[in-house]
């Protein structure tokens, strides 16, 4: 069992930029592929980003083509930590933002790849 927990959104202008981060609580993080996905009011829920075990020996980061160049993830494992570092926002990426977690080193893009989520955080980007 993992349990979740988002933080570092909030209301930022056009441009701007945010930090979120996504705690997670059990001793093998390591062991989890991660991502972040959001939801606007309206829509679908929507893939932005993976962390997963790549190569046996390390992570590689994967964002959505709409993030990609403006967003990063990363996470710190002795932190039991995933960030989401968010450059250039738009008020197009306004949405709530939830951190999941698969039990599993690999995951791709669908959300029901995903065991695990937080409750999200909202992003608010006003132009």
């Amino acid at each position: 069992q993992v349990q979740l927990v988002e933080s570092g959104g909030g209301l930022v202008q056009a441009g701007g930029s945010l930090r979120l981060s996504c705690a997670a609580s059990g001793r093998t993080f390591s062991r989890y592929a991660m991502g972040w996905f959001r939801q606007a009011p309206g829509k679908e829920r929507e893939f932005v980003a993976r962390h997963i075990w790549t190569s046996g020996i390390l992570y590689t980061g994967y964002t959505a083509e709409s993030v990609k160049g403006r967003f990063r993830i990363s996470r710190d494992n002795g932190k039991n930590t995933l960030y989401l570092e968010m450059n250039s926002l738009k008020p197009e990426d306004t949405a709530v933002y939830y951190c999941a977690a698969a039990t599993g080193v690999v995951a791709g893009t669908n959300s029901y790849e995903y065991d695990y989520w937080g409750q999200g955080t909202q992003v608010t980007v006003s132009s």
